[in-house]
């Protein structure tokens, strides 16, 4: 006999009542109860990232977390990014310099990202690493995500910036000859 719990979540700024089974994680209840398939199924035992969350702010996988201890607060998921019909800053990174590949780990590194610039607004190569260091990659090696990041960063404090000489796949984003 299953145990069920209903409960009020926040997820994305909006409240919503929930019922499911007691024993179900934060993943299952996002993707299977939620409709919230955003968030990836990966490892489903806390080691590979793509199902990492937001949980008040600060980066959760959800596929370690039980959703009937989240009443009260506050989730986010990759659909939560969402602005309108424009991608953040931080999306816009990645779509610039090929950060992602078959963007299964995507979520849980943008959400990832996101905390850490949040809490850090201006952290280096190593911070940067440091903080993605939980999200596995198996298409781009992790260089395109970093300098995705650090793209991010430089646009936000000039928005004249220029993308790295050789960014997408060697060729020359700036359009100068060398």
């Amino acid at each position: 006999m299953k145990t069920w719990t209903s409960l009020e979540l926040r997820i994305n700024g909006e409240s919503t009542t929930v019922s499911f089974p007691t024993h179900h994680s934060l993943l299952e209840v996002l993707r299977e109860r939620l409709h919230l398939t955003g968030t990836k199924h990966g490892c489903e035992l806390g080691e590979c990232g793509a199902c990492a969350v937001l949980i008040d702010g600060r980066p959760v996988l959800s596929c370690l977390q039980l959703a009937a201890d989240l009443e009260g607060r506050e989730i986010e998921t990759v659909e939560g990014l969402q602005e309108g019909n424009q991608l953040t800053d931080l999306q816009a990174g990645f779509a610039d310099l090929g950060a992602a590949q078959c963007g299964y780990c995507t979520p849980g590194i943008l959400l990832t990202a996101k905390a850490l610039l949040d809490d850090n607004p201006r952290p280096d190569r190593t911070e940067i690493q440091q903080a993605l260091a939980g999200n596995l990659c198996r298409c781009t090696g992790y260089h395109k995500i970093v300098e995705a990041v650090e793209w991010t960063l430089a646009r936000q404090t000039d928005p004249g910036a220029q993308p790295p000489a050789r960014s997408l796949r060697g060729d020359d984003l700036t359009g100068e000859d060398k």
